[in-house]
């Protein structure tokens, strides 16, 4: 004789399959103003679903591009040598910023220099 199961009830099981299967999307948008001022402003969206479900649905309703990774990993020569290039032109800016640094300290003491010879030509 096999177990029969009581038609009443729904297990936890059950409501979890039926969840990841089809879906559930909360979509909740709250605004709290005062005098026409908003003070807070909260936007949510909460999706569960499996993985399946959730790519074959966002993809149609154009949440997720179709072709997502193919199109970065073309540009990766290119995106490398636009930062190599990038990194080149900030080592060349830190560089020519130390030389004027260097050239304003030295500009700096020969300019102490003269006013301490002038100072003792003075007194002497």
């Amino acid at each position: 004789m096999p177990i029969e199961r009581a038609s009443g009830g729904t297990s936890l099981i059950d409501v979890l399959d039926r969840v990841l299967d089809k879906g559930i999307v909360i979509d909740a948008w709250v605004r709290v103003s005062l005098v026409g001022i908003d003070l807070l402003t909260v936007e949510a969206r909460v999706v569960v679903a499996s993985i399946d479900t959730y790519m074959k649905y966002a993809e149609a309703v154009g949440q997720v591009p179709t072709v997502s990774r193919p199109a970065l990993e073309d540009r990766t020569e290119e995106l490398q040598a636009e930062n190599a290039s990038l990194r080149a032109q900030l080592a060349a800016s830190t560089r020519r910023e130390q030389v004027t640094a260097e050239k304003a300290e030295r500009q700096l003491a020969e300019h102490q220099l003269e006013r301490e010879e002038r100072g003792a030509s003075g007194s002497a």
